[in-house]
């Protein structure tokens, strides 16, 4: 911007130099220490093999290539060197960065660009008024502004559609179009720009990168600075140049503003001159810290032999710490959080997901008419080569700024929705989550296109006649796959902006009364551990956790009650098989808008339950696909069958209810057996023909227990009506009847442990369940035979005893009672349980617990 005859002071590069070692001198202590903090966790998470709990279902593509070419044009570009517009051929590749080619040719044989911009942290607008305004906001000019100042343009423009580049710190970049689409097109391609290279450092999986950020919060805390800053973008140096000028520009108001009074250009003298003091700051801060960093590598090649050696002690050490400090700070910290913080998270997360959420949903709009409008043209034209370029095209779907750019502007009003919360948490970067949460949109776009190209393409490659089809079926599951991840990395994004926005104002609260009495924990630190053991950056965790509790209810019951189709986490995932994709039916209870669900293997089928309660019932259990029982008929009608007793016991700790409740804990215990394996087997679909198979074998065991329940009744009415029988009669009927249901209980129990035990072998071992699972029907079989045997001869002995009190009766009042062969119903009863306890024992593999459970009952 500055004439050639306007050169900054020579006398002000001193202040620059100066400030720029001073600040690097004061910041390399932090650097340092969090360098080798976040060098342990990076070794402890490498041992450890900690994953993220939260995966995405859609296909993330591979990073592209640097060099590879995303955006090229033609335009007019003003020359500063030259002073006029010229004509440039702009390349924008992988990272960001505007190549200025002199001609389109120039670039085809690989000659050097002109000039390469990097408009990080800049603003880029497309009307003059707007670009004047952020100027003067820029100028401190202690005199004021007259009115021929703020109406001079910087640059006359060449067309009517300008695009004015707007850069801290840098030098100001202006162009112009021939039409409005062409302008429009590059204000969004610009933006594109600003927003990959002011956040794309941030999301390297490093631990550099982490140091970096953790030693900037702590150096401004130190400053009495909590609040998120706007500077922080940019890679590291740009990121310290930024730290250096915002100490120096005070300075340099009070050295040259003075000096600038009765000049015409004052303020591009004043621009130059920051812009020269931006690049001295940024050629000595790259320096130094080049140095630094290979210092902090030095320092933890020493530190990595410890760390291994000694990763349990440091541990605890650490854990020792954070007992002794969360003792201290715990109660200060949860008083703040609770009166300044907690009342005003749910108002804060409603005004973030109206913006957000709307952003998520017009991506996912996008993406829809697309594949529908790819869909609808090979309907016309029937031509497989043109849909496989259509596919191709859309693949670059989240590449273009201009279809993007109406996805992207739904967020916007998150910048006029968060005006209050500068009064009350001081928060004043807005843009920050913008720009943040449009990046997450863009890159959930890449996914979706690149799932959907990758699940299309065995149909296009094999030439599928019913592509149309195909083409819909595609895109319903990527749908549903993007509606889950949509969910996840919005709740993701709402925890992240209410941490950022509330810690802040925590970490000021309590920093008077908590802060210094943090060194006094160091004594419990070893000397071996010290530089790996911060005591301060315990208490942070500590101050972040107790936010992050808080922040986590509020975003989880925003997802209980669906608010803008969020999901809950302990919800089942959508398949995510490919190989079945044109066969697979969409499963029931679900829509477009949420994820498949799927039967799990411990859980019960059509609506049968396990009962929570002491009376038993007749409840089916699913029965795993790795054993399958085949009872026979005689078997089951022993085993499954219940007898009416006349006389129930009511007390909740009666033999029976203690027994029902100790087998529903077992139940319980292998269910949830069940449920952990289900966890790790979840790619595993379960085979249609067996459950099929297994449900029809529950329907035949229900039909003959009530066969046989009938002919029981009958060969009792046969044998003599009675309507009072004696007491030792009762109590025989009644031990059998809770010796069955003890039966029945535990024999559900045991098919539950034996599917949730089958579950956890690998595939491999199948065969080797099988011929367990045979085994035990065979015992089973033969137990139940046992059982027959014993019930048989009950009832006989039954039907001749009332068969001879009948003939025995003459004439005696109505309520005389049969008398009962005692002796033999006390044999069948103790055959009957002495079986029932072996073949509990044998299902259950000699769980000894239940023999005694039998023998309470007893």
């Amino acid at each position: 911007l500055a004439p050639e005859t306007t050169p900054p002071l020579p006398c002000t590069n001193c202040l620059f130099l100066g400030k720029a070692e001073a600040v690097l001198k004061n910041f390399s202590p932090y650097y340092k220490r969090q360098y080798a903090v976040a060098f342990f966790n990076h070794i402890r998470n490498e041992v450890e093999q900690q994953r993220d709990p939260q995966s995405l279902l859609l296909k993330c593509k591979e990073s592209v290539e640097m060099e590879k070419v995303l955006h090229e044009l033609e335009l007019l570009q003003f020359v500063d060197e030259l002073k006029r517009w010229k004509e440039r051929y702009i390349v924008v590749k992988k990272d960001y960065a505007l190549e200025c080619y002199e001609s389109k040719e120039a670039h085809q044989k690989g000659a050097v660009p002109k000039k390469k911009l990097v408009p990080t942290g800049g603003k880029a607008v497309i009307v003059e008024a707007e670009y004047n305004t952020l100027a003067d906001r820029f100028f401190p000019d202690p005199n004021g502004k007259t009115t021929s100042e703020i109406t001079q343009p910087f640059v006359a423009t060449q067309t009517q559609f300008p695009v004015y580049l707007w850069c801290p710190y840098r030098k100001h970049s202006y162009f112009c179009f021939q039409d409005p689409k062409s302008q429009e097109g590059f204000n969004a391609l610009l933006y594109d720009c600003i927003r990959h290279l002011n956040h794309d450092f941030f999301k390297q999986p490093v631990y550099d990168v982490q140091a970096f950020v953790e030693a900037i919060q702590f150096y401004r805390q130190e400053k009495g600075q909590y609040g998120s800053w706007d500077m922080l973008h940019g890679n590291e140096i740009q990121i310290l140049s930024n730290l250096v000028m915002e100490e120096l520009l005070p300075s340099l108001q009070t050295e040259i503003l003075p000096k600038l009074k009765g000049k015409k250009d004052r303020k591009r003298i004043w621009f130059a001159t920051v812009e020269e003091a931006n690049n001295l700051v940024q050629e000595q801060v790259s320096g130094g810290f080049k140095s630094l960093q290979e210092e902090c590598k030095a320092l933890t090649k020493e530190l990595e032999g410890t760390i291994r050696s000694d990763m349990d002690q440091i541990i605890k050490q650490k854990d020792f710490v954070a007992g002794k400090l969360q003792a201290v700070v715990s109660d200060p910290a949860e008083k703040c959080c609770m009166e300044n913080i907690q009342p005003y998270l749910a108002s804060i997360l409603e005004e973030l997901m109206g913006p957000m959420s709307s952003g998520f949903e017009e991506v996912r709009s996008l993406f829809e008419n697309e594949v529908n409008e790819i869909s609808k043209d090979f309907q016309v034209t029937n031509d497989a080569t043109k849909l496989k370029q259509c596919v191709e095209q859309l693949t670059n779907l989240a590449l273009d700024p201009g279809k993007m750019q109406l996805s992207y502007q739904k967020v916007v009003p998150l910048q006029e929705q968060l005006q209050e919360l500068k009064t009350r948490f001081k928060f004043y970067n807005a843009e920050y989550l913008i720009q943040r949460t449009q990046n997450y949109m863009q890159q959930l776009m890449e996914c979706a296109v690149y799932t959907f190209e990758q699940l299309l393409s065995p149909v296009l490659a094999g030439g599928n006649s019913q592509i149309v089809t195909a083409i819909e079926k595609v895109k319903q599951r990527v749908l549903k796959q993007y509606d889950y991840d949509s969910s996840t990395i919005r709740k993701k994004l709402f925890q992240e902006a209410l941490v950022e926005i509330t810690l802040p104002m925590l970490k000021k609260s309590v920093a008077s009364s908590c802060k210094p009495e943090l060194q006094s924990f160091e004594q419990y630190i070893f000397a071996d551990y010290t530089s790996v053991v911060q005591v301060e950056n315990i208490y942070e965790e500590i101050l972040h956790q107790t936010v992050l509790r808080e922040t986590l209810k509020v975003v989880k019951e925003a997802a209980s009650m669906k608010k803008h189709n969020l999901f809950e986490d302990s919800m089942d995932l959508p398949f995510e098989s490919k190989c079945s994709l044109l066969d697979s039916v969409t499963p029931p209870g679900s829509t477009p808008a949420s994820p498949a669900k799927k039967p799990s293997l411990g859980t019960p089928i059509s609506g049968v339950a396990t009962s929570t309660t002491d009376t038993p019932s007749k409840e089916t259990f699913v029965v795993s696909k790795e054993v399958e029982a085949k009872p026979d008929e005689k078997s089951t009608s022993v085993c499954e069958k219940q007898v009416e007793a006349s006389a129930s016991l009511t007390s909740s700790e009666t033999p029976e209810n203690i027994v029902c409740q100790e087998v529903l804990q077992v139940t319980h215990k292998a269910e949830a057996a069940a449920e952990s394996c289900v966890t790790e087997i979840h790619h595993v679909e379960p085979e249609k023909e067996q459950l099929l198979d297994t449900e029809s074998t529950i329907m035949e065991i229900e039909n003959t227990i009530t066969e046989k329940e009938s002919s029981a009744n009958q060969a009792v009415v046969d044998g003599g009506s009675l309507k009072e029988p004696s007491q030792d009669t009762e109590s025989t009927v009644t031990v059998e009847s809770e010796t069955n249901i003890t039966l029945e209980e535990v024999e559900s129990s045991a098919s539950q442990v034996i599917d949730a035990d089958s579950i956890k072998e690998p595939s491999s071992d199948a065969e080797t369940a099988v011929t367990e699972s045979e085994n035990v029907s065979q015992e089973e079989e033969s137990t139940a035979m046992a059982c027959e045997n014993v019930s048989q001869e009950e009832r006989e002995s039954s039907t001749n005893q009332a068969v001879v009190g009948e003939s025995k009766e003459t004439g005696q009042d109505a309520e005389t009672t049969i008398p009962v062969d005692s002796e033999k119903a006390e044999t069948g009863e103790n055959a009957l349980q002495e079986e029932t306890e072996g073949n509990a024992k044998l299902a259950l593999g000699g769980f000894e617990p239940v023999k005694e459970i039998n023998e309470e009952a007893n």
